[in-house]
């Protein structure tokens, strides 16, 4: 009876070392997954060929639109500079994706169309941006939820009010 028992412990014991061994690899290949980089891909995927056939005095906006598809970005203020753009980002699971490359194309024109320059810019060149956390005061008092909810009850179209409406309204 006693060797019976203690063959029942033993063999307890035995599969719940197996168990704590099957929980900890198990715990080990689920965090592992947790600290694998995602890798993203957005923007103008560059093709050196394509880029390299587009030659300054030779090319117009026409030839480039067809080489290279539409731009990513146009000028702001003139027609004269298109820009195509690419980055390759990377992050770990719950953190911002910070860029690995990136590659800016700019192609100038001329006031005729064609082009007059093609650069490349890459990951250098971007800007770190840090926003600050500090409020911008209002003029006055600080108001609650409440009052800005129901603090124009009754004030639209009031005489003297500048809310129109009104017999003497505009």
């Amino acid at each position: 009876m006693r060797a019976c028992a203690r063959l029942g412990r033993v063999s307890l014991m035995k599969s719940a070392r197996i168990l704590s061994a099957a929980l900890c690899g198990t715990i080990l290949l689920g965090t592992g997954a947790c600290v694998a980089p995602l890798r993203g891909y957005q923007g103008y995927v560059v093709d050196a060929d394509l880029v390299n056939s587009v030659q300054p005095g030779v090319d117009n906006r026409e030839s480039v639109l067809q080489t290279l598809g539409k731009p990513t970005l146009t000028s702001q203020f003139n027609e004269g500079e298109w820009y195509y753009v690419g980055r390759a980002t990377r992050n770990y699971a719950f953190n911002n994706p910070s860029a690995k490359e990136q590659t800016t194309l700019r192609i100038r024109f001329d006031a005729a169309g064609n082009v007059t320059e093609v650069s490349r810019t890459g990951v250098e060149q971007i800007a770190k941006i840090n926003p600050s956390n500090e409020k911008t005061p209002t003029l006055g008092r600080e108001r609650g939820f409440f009052e800005d909810l129901f603090g124009n009850i009754g004030t639209v179209g009031a005489p003297g009010t500048g809310g129109g409406g009104g017999p003497d309204g505009p």
